[in-house]
Order: structure tokens, then C-alpha cells, then sequence
């Protein structure tokens, strides 16, 4: 104990926990983690800068597209008529988005992670001027109408910025609930319309959905939110009809109330475009973009043509988009709010979304040439999309539709190959591996992590839903499910297939995404201080100790790999038992608790740990036990 007192108190607490001081120590400020996707792959896994990825576009001049390449951590100016690279921009980190000024004729990119950026390029002297800082994982840049201000989603900060263009000084910040992700501007720069990304109710709750905020740009302050139907996660963009009124919210939409016992109709898992109605400033309705026999899994771009004529969405998981007929389809929502029986299914507002039969003749479902479909713009009578996986564009014609040859794809370089771990992330967003295309394995867990909603999995009986987990780290933790009922992740991906997309893969697909979930790396947490544990977190990592919170989440990935009964179990259905979770990213996978009844760390050890059975914490301060949260959210 002599030789123990000179050691720093981080490493004796480590030595005498058995918790290894890697384990425990947080990155430092210039680790290579910001080299990351927000999926939280390496990039470059097989090989550096590979893939280009493209997964964000913003329209120029003329015939000039520019495009955020995510993995290949560049911005480039494409001439659309002949598919040439007219100008490349390397960047410091992963672009997410991108929005183009027209009068100064520059473009804003934003990207990175804990340490995220504004990179801003003059197009007209193709170099790039000056960069500012921004939160954690910023994306969905908006300009101002005058252009002095750009409006920025730092998603993992929860909270949209107000940066001036010249310097990057922050005007205001305003804070959401849960992981900004999209956010549009209505053309007067009045309201800007900002979409969350997942559900930060109990996921127990009976009413559990992704929120839609609408914030006055005059004040900076939300004035209105649109919470959108139950069961609505995995929210990925927004866009504003012309006029103004009405935004258009695109997500998945989870059946989770049932078991998952088929497919058929959309039974698991549906796919959405949500409308708020900005005048209103309230949820209008959702329409579904699947048809009865078919999925349209994993939406995610959106756009309007600039006439209003037509609303575009790129399903993302089917490889295709919708092009649908905005204004006749506002003819027929309106007609429903009036009380004329459209179906007898449909007799007001409330029953849209469950009609899988309401675009019938409102819409073209257009095959795409490649392959993961994200971005959209419209230029002029086109529709230009990225295809994330096969590093291309595919142009639209909107106006030769629906004939085959009114689509052609633009090639960004030379095509490459995948490698192993990049054919497991293409499967694993892949809703042709599914029965009817209703939904890839990112249904369920978007960006390879949770959607925040419980399933009944039938794994270990009916009647006793779940609350998602995580795929980080799900190949070093054994046995998975939060049961423990399967041995290890191997036997969870093939069973994921087999009973959940209701579909046999070949051993190769398997394997495949095996690595690619062996190849996912933390993000680093937002509640870090520059890289570095908090003076209160480091107190907290001494009560998690004193707690015994390290008897059971200890070691590398802070977890022991064992069943506990912590009191929370449904005993009347004879479960009582849980596998000890790994605490690494465990900042974003709130709610907490197998069935998700904690939407807060906090109240994991206050108002659910009745008998200190998960850790003895009633005796703990308020600041005891805010500086363990602080601690626990770090990792």
C-alpha cells in the first residue's frame, strides 16, 4: 500500500477495482477518433478514403451540383450534363451536409464529431477560406435568406446554433430534446423547422415519437412542437413546400405494439413522410410510402420541386424514390379533414397512416440504378440523387417519367470494389434482404445503434417487449439479447435475418455484416471536456466504485457478461434476470432499463433502483449522484 499511495488516484481506483485504466480513460483532445462517420465506422477500415460515400448534395449554378462524400471526407462540384469533377475539396473530417450561397458564391460544409466545423469554400476561386467550430456532430446547415447567418443542427449537443457567415461567432443557441438531424428554412427566413431524430419519451410510454420543432428565427425560441405519431423513429430530413406552409418530415414508422410475428401490410414496420402544417404549427397528418405488398424501407431525403408541383423522397434501404403529386395529395388530405369519406379505412386525418393504399394514383415509385439512396435535390425538371453505396449519382428526369430511360447514373471517380466490412454495411441497410423490402436491419437500429422503441421478439416468449439495444460492441459482449438468450452475435445476425426479416441469407452475407459491426468505434461523448473526463465525472467514477456499479460493469467494455436480478424484471412473467449492459456510448442509448422506463441516467438511480439492487445510490447527494451521471455518460 506504501507504493500504491504515490500511484495517481485514477490508477490505484483502476488497480483496485480490477477495471483497466484504459478502460476508464477518457480520449485525448487529438485522438484520431474524429476521423470518424457518424455511424461510427473508421474511415478508411479497408482502405483510406476508399469509398467516397455521397451522402449530402446542394444545387449551384447552372449545371453545377456539389456533393458531401461522407467517407471520403470531401466536398465535390460536379458539372451534371457530363458527369465531370470540376472541383475537389479535402476536408478534416466527415462532411454531413452542405448549403450553397449564390451572391457571395460560397459554400458551407459541416462536419466532424466532438470537435465539428464549418469548412467555407469560395466555388468561384475553388479553394476553401476559412473554417469555425461548431458543436458535436453538426449537419443540416440552412442559410438565412441574407445570407449573414447560418442555422446549425449539433446533433449530439441537442441543440440548433445560429453562427454569423463572416466569423462564425455564435448568435444564439436554442436547445431540442433529442438529436437534431434535419432542419429547413420556410422562404421568408421566418421559421426554421427542425427535425429530432429519435423518441426521448419511455419508450413504456404509450405514446412514444420523434418531435418536430418550429423556432422563431426573430427570437430565436421554439414557439411550437409537433410531436408525430407513435411509434415514429429514425427521423432523417425535413423540407418546406414553396409557399411556406406545410414542412414534410421523413422517417421510419415501427409497429411496436405487436409482436413481430409476420411482415405482411406493414405489420413490423412502416415508412413515413410526416407533415406539420407550420401556419397551424401543428402535426397535419403522416402518409405512408410503402404499397400494400411492398416496402418503401428506410426514407430519408426530401425535397419539393421549386413549381410545388411534386414531393420527392428517397427510400433508402429499397433504393428508389417516391415522386409524388404534392398538390394533389393536399386535394385529397383536404377532403378527408372535410369529412368526405375517402375509403372505409380512411375517415379523417388520424386513419392516414395506416393506409397503405392513400398514394395509390398520387405517386411513381422510381427504381434507381445504384444503390442507398440519401440525399435529393430538384433542378429544374430533374431530381438528382446520392447513392451512398455505390459512389454515384443518379439523375432524374421528371418530366419523361415513368419511362426507364428518363434515368442515367453520373459515376463519382472510379468505382471500387467493397471490401468485406463495406458489404456488411450495404447488407445491413439493405431492405432486399427482406421479405416485401418493409425494412433493412438500420430499421431498427439507425446508424447501427437503437431506435429507442421496445419489441416483442419473440425470443423468449410473447407478451414481454423489450427495449433495443445498441450494435456497438455486440461481438466482444457475450451472450446477447438482453436476456442473454443467444450465445453470442453471430447466432443474433443470422437469427435476425431468419426471424425478423423473415428472409435466408447466404453464410457470406452473414459474415459480412459481422465485420462490419466488429468494425463500428465509439463516438466520443458530448459530455467530455475537450477529450478529457470532467472534474465532476471524475468524481463520479470514484462513486461508481463506492456504489458498486463496478461489481457487475467492469472491465474494457464495462460489463461482466453475467445475468442479474436488479428488481425490475416482469417477475409475473418469470423474467428476472438481465444481462449486465457494456456502459460504452451508453450516453446514447437512452431510455434505460429492459423495458426502456427510464428516459434519464438519473432516474435509473433514483426512481428505479428500489433496494439499491442496481448499485446503492439512495444514499448518494444530489451532487453525488449528478457527478456519477456525469461519469457513466462519459464513456
Amino acid at each position: 500500500m506504501k507504493t500504491a499511495a504515490f500511484l495517481h488516484p485514477t490508477i490505484l481506483l483502476a488497480l483496485l477495482t480490477g477495471v483497466t485504466f484504459a478502460a476508464l480513460q477518457a480520449p485525448a483532445a487529438d485522438a484520431p477518433r474524429e476521423a470518424l462517420s457518424v455511424e461510427g465506422l473508421p474511415l478508411g477500415a479497408e482502405a483510406e478514403f476508399s469509398y467516397r460515400s455521397p451522402l449530402a448534395l446542394s444545387a449551384g449554378s447552372a449545371d453545377t451540383l456539389f456533393v458531401a462524400n461522407h467517407t471520403g471526407m470531401s466536398v465535390e462540384a460536379v458539372r451534371l450534363s457530363t458527369g465531370e469533377i470540376i472541383g475537389q475539396w479535402t476536408l478534416d473530417g466527415a462532411p454531413s451536409g452542405l448549403t450553397w450561397d449564390a451572391e457571395s458564391q460560397r459554400l458551407y460544409v459541416t462536419r466532424g464529431l466532438a470537435h465539428g466545423a464549418v469548412d467555407v469554400i469560395d466555388t468561384a476561386q475553388m479553394e476553401l477560406i476559412h473554417s469555425f467550430p461548431t458543436g458535436h456532430t453538426p449537419t443540416a446547415p440552412v442559410l438565412s435568406p441574407d445570407g449573414k447567418t447560418l442555422y446549425v443542427a449539433n446533433r449530439f449537443d441537442n441543440e440548433v446554433a445560429a453562427y454569423a457567415t463572416d466569423d462564425g461567432t455564435v448568435r444564439a443557441r436554442v436547445e431540442v430534446v433529442r438529436e437534431p438531424v434535419g432542419a429547413a428554412l420556410t422562404p421568408d427566413g421566418a421559421r426554421l423547422v427542425v427535425a429530432q431524430h429519435l423518441p426521448a419519451q419511455p419508450s413504456n410510454s404509450a405514446h412514444v415519437a420523434a418531435k418536430v420543432d418550429l423556432i422563431d428565427t426573430g427570437t430565436l425560441a421554439i414557439t411550437a412542437s409537433a410531436v408525430l405519431p407513435s411509434g415514429s423513429t429514425g427521423v432523417r430530413a425535413v423540407a418546406i413546400s414553396p409557399d411556406g406552409r406545410y414542412a414534410y418530415v421523413t422517417h421510419t414508422l415501427g409497429r411496436f405494439q405487436l409482436p413481430t410475428t409476420q411482415l405482411e401490410r406493414g405489420w413490423m414496420n412502416t415508412s413515413a413522410i410526416s407533415i406539420i402544417d407550420i401556419e397551424e404549427q401543428a402535426w397535419l397528418t403522416s402518409v405512408l410510402l410503402d404499397d400494400v405488398d411492398r416496402g418503401a424501407a428506410n426514407p430519408w431525403g426530401v425535397t419539393v420541386t421549386d413549381d410545388g408541383a411534386q414531393l420527392l423522397v428517397t427510400h433508402s434501404g429499397a433504393h428508389e424514390i417516391s415522386v409524388i403529386d404534392r398538390l394533389g395529395l393536399h386535394e385529397k388530405i383536404d377532403r378527408v379533414a372535410d369529412g368526405q369519406i375517402e375509403s372505409h379505412t380512411v375517415r379523417t386525418l388520424a386513419d392516414i397512416p395506416n393506409d397503405l393504399s392513400f398514394l395509390v394514383d398520387l405517386r411513381e415509385r422510381v427504381a434507381l440504378p445504384g444503390n442507398g439512396p440519401r440525399g435529393i435535390v430538384a433542378i429544374d425538371s430533374q431530381a438528382v440523387v446520392a447513392e451512398y453505396f455505390t459512389d454515384s449519382l443518379a439523375v432524374v428526369d421528371l418530366d419523361q417519367l415513368p419511362r426507364r430511360a428518363s434515368i442515367r447514373q453520373v459515376a463519382l471517380g472510379t468505382p471500387r470494389e467493397p471490401g468485406l466490412v463495406r458489404r456488411g454495411e450495404i447488407a445491413f441497410y439493405d431492405a432486399s434482404l427482406c421479405f416485401q423490402n418493409w425494412q433493412s436491419c438500420a430499421s431498427c437500429h439507425p446508424d447501427a445503434r437503437a431506435d429507442a422503441l421496445n419489441w416483442d421478439l419473440l425470443n423468449d416468449g410473447i407478451g414481454n417487449p423489450k427495449n433495443n439495444r445498441t450494435m456497438l460492441h455486440t461481438h466482444d459482449t457475450p451472450p446477447v439479447m438482453i436476456t442473454g438468450i443467444r450465445p453470442k452475435a453471430e447466432v443474433a445476425v443470422r437469427a435476425g435475418f431468419r426471424f425478423i426479416q423473415f428472409i435466408n441469407v447466404q453464410e457470406e452475407v452473414a459474415e459480412s455484416v459481422d465485420a462490419y459491426l466488429k468494425a463500428l468505434t465509439p463516438v466520443p461523448s458530448p459530455w467530455l471536456v475537450d477529450g478529457q473526463l470532467s472534474e465532476a465525472a471524475r468524481r463520479g467514477w470514484e462513486i461508481f466504485e463506492q456504489a458498486g456499479c463496478a461489481e457487475c460493469h467492469t472491465g474494457e467494455y464495462y460489463t461482466d457478461g453475467k445475468l442479474h436480478d436488479v428488481g425490475t424484471g416482469p417477475d409475473e412473467l418469470g423474467i428476472r434476470k438481465f444481462v449486465t449492459p457494456h456502459l460504452i456510448e451508453v450516453w446514447r442509448t437512452a431510455p434505460y432499463l429492459y423495458d426502456g422506463r427510464a428516459p434519464t441516467m438519473l432516474e435509473v438511480f433514483t426512481e428505479h433502483n428500489e433496494g439499491d439492487r442496481h448499485g446503492r445510490t439512495s444514499s448518494l447527494s444530489e451532487q453525488e449522484l449528478a457527478d456519477l451521471v456525469e461519469f457513466v455518460l462519459s464513456l
